[in-house]
């Protein structure tokens, strides 16, 4: 059954005379234990997805889509906040900076505390204080964190930015969410702390069946850990697929450019090489492309692209393009 069915979502930027279409009819699934890879440039839409998803964004944000489906219940029939509510129960999110989400003015063990669902606490209430700091606890060593002493009297500001990652990730946990959103979970981390956060996510996963949304620029580090990616370029979802048919047969041209801008993928090609890239940009949201959005950079571009293209579905592998590379194969 799909934990998450979202079709078709826009998110439009209400600000002055002229609305900005950020998100343009996005469609995601999510599967209970499936990780699923959100993959696209800085400034594609990503975080805007998660968070419009979470129902986070402030009021100038325009949020619609066709279908929004949580567990087979239909949360388009709800107001903003009753969704937001339904949401926030099951579903938590890892966000990209997680110095800036902590709260500087408390320690570490009173906002892991604060976070324990009420539903795990039992007994008299002056009995419910100590239960909290024991749920803290085992929620830092579930992250890894043995020294969870130093680390609860610690303040977000004394601790490293990979530290302050597993206690966002500890938080997020506190109330044993059925998906779990990252964005960007691993951004400014050494390669060895990356390993480690994934590694962790991977076993959240295979322990406790909990469905991931792994949101990154980076196609060939999301190929390790997913089963399913969708690929976004400036707001459009441009392919979907599982993971070995998106990096080993990529349809579209953009996912193409980041297979072939991986140095995994061009493993045959002399060293000191230089990778393929596309040229120019992203568009800025101000000025977007009319039709299929990467139209200016794309090499296979020809008049027909001045119109949206239309989603290809090759038997589960999605493409939204007039000319994809499907008979390239």
């Amino acid at each position: 059954m799909n934990l998450l069915d979202v079709r078709n979502l826009s998110i439009k930027l209400v600000t002055g005379s002229t609305p900005i279409l950020a998100v343009d009819r996005v469609s995601l699934t999510m599967k209970e234990g499936e990780v699923r890879g959100l993959v696209g440039e800085s400034g594609s839409g990503k975080s805007l997805l998660a968070q419009a998803i979470m129902g986070v964004l402030d009021d100038k944000w325009q949020v619609k889509a066709d279908r929004f489906h949580w567990r087979g219940n239909d949360l388009m029939r709800l107001s903003p906040e009753e969704r937001k509510m339904v949401i926030a129960k099951d579903v938590a999110m890892i966000f990209q900076e997680p110095m800036a989400c902590l709260d500087p003015t408390k320690t570490i063990g009173e906002q892991l505390a604060e976070a324990v669902d009420e539903e795990q606490l039992s007994g008299f209430f002056w009995q419910k204080n100590k239960q909290r700091q024991l749920a803290a606890t085992k929620l830092l060593h579930k992250v890894g964190i043995k020294q969870h002493e130093k680390c609860t009297r610690s303040y977000p500001h004394q601790l490293t930015d990979a530290l302050c990652q597993r206690v966002m990730i500890a938080m997020a946990l506190a109330r044993r969410p059925l998906l779990l959103i990252a964005d960007e979970p691993t951004a400014a981390m050494e390669s060895t702390n990356q390993g480690q956060i994934f590694r962790l996510l991977a076993s959240l996963n295979q322990l406790k069946n909990m469905s991931i949304l792994l949101i990154s620029h980076d196609l060939e580090t999301v190929t390790h850990w997913t089963n399913t990616i969708t690929v976004m370029y400036s707001g459009q979802s441009v392919e979907a697929g599982t993971t070995e048919q998106i990096f080993n047969q990529p349809y579209h041209p953009y996912t193409r450019a980041l297979v072939d801008s991986s140095p995994k993928a061009n493993m045959h090609i002399p060293v000191k090489s230089r990778l393929m890239t596309l040229p120019g940009s992203i568009p800025i949201l101000q000025h977007l492309p009319i039709g299929c959005r990467l139209g200016p950079r794309c090499p296979k571009a020809q008049r027909a692209c001045v119109k949206a293209p239309k989603v290809k579905n090759y038997h589960g592998h999605q493409v939204s393009c007039h000319y994809s590379l499907k008979d390239d194969y």
